[in-house]
């Protein structure tokens, strides 16, 4: 698993996991909170880099507002829950995506978070609230054309203006609840990433499934658009055979 330093989770399935059981969709979001929690214990354990979760994207406003406010409301609740595991297990927290338009109460206690957590050395924890990868992209480029430079706009220019440019690529991207879509979600970060896509909704995803992840992907020939060794082998054997 050693090249696997940063996995990122779209965390779907919670309102139709709730909805299979009669249950309303919010109870499915609070039985998900809870999953949350150990696979973040579990990533600090394993030493992973960083661990970025998709919490609430920009589509996600079109959801009911009971559902929405039902959100917000769990998302506070679980930040004040998961301070002291955060400190104790030595987790740097953070938020990537334009959070500040939520309420006050909780705009407050995400940037205490942030504050408290900020020279932790551990595994970096994000949540990514309010956030699309397209509009991630469009604002590091209306950033970089503030500072006025004269020049074309560069690969390493945009990396510099996104929400957390000190974040890793993302190796590995999981998606529960059997969609395969990316949904918007880290477009500039996952372009090298390799993608895992599972059945399970995210309120029954246990550690069990989130290591048997890792174990099938660090077996994966991850070449970043370069030939395996031993196919160069044979090439040039090949070309020194004709």
């Amino acid at each position: 698993m050693s090249s696997i330093k940063h996995i990122a989770i779209i965390m779907d399935g919670n309102g139709r996991w709730a909805k299979e059981r009669g249950r309303p969709r919010a109870w499915g979001h609070i039985r998900g909170a809870n999953k949350v929690s150990a696979i973040v214990s579990e990533a600090a354990k394993i030493g992973l880099d960083s661990l970025t979760l998709y919490t609430f994207s920009t589509e996600n406003w079109s959801r009911p507002k009971d559902e929405v406010a039902s959100i917000f409301k769990l998302l506070k609740k679980f930040l004040l829950k998961e301070k002291h595991n955060l400190l104790i297990n030595n987790i740097k927290f953070n938020v990537i995506g334009n959070y500040r338009v939520l309420d006050s109460s909780v705009v407050e206690v995400i940037d205490n978070l942030i504050s408290t957590t900020m020279n932790n050395t551990g595994l970096n924890l994000s949540l990514a609230i309010n956030y699309g990868g397209r509009t991630e992209i469009v604002d590091a480029v209306n950033d970089f054309l503030k500072d006025g430079p004269k020049k074309e706009i560069t690969e390493k220019d945009i990396s510099e203006h996104l929400y957390n440019q000190s974040l890793n690529n993302i190796d590995l991207l999981i998606r529960t609840a059997g969609d395969k879509r990316i949904s918007n979600f880290l477009l500039w970060q996952i372009s090298y990433a390799e993608m895992f896509f599972t059945d399970t909704k995210w309120p029954d995803f246990e550690v069990k499934d989130f290591k048997a992840i890792l174990d099938e992907v660090k077996f994966r020939d991850r070449r970043f658009g370069k030939i395996q060794e031993s196919k160069v082998v044979s090439l040039t054997k090949t070309s020194a055979l004709s």
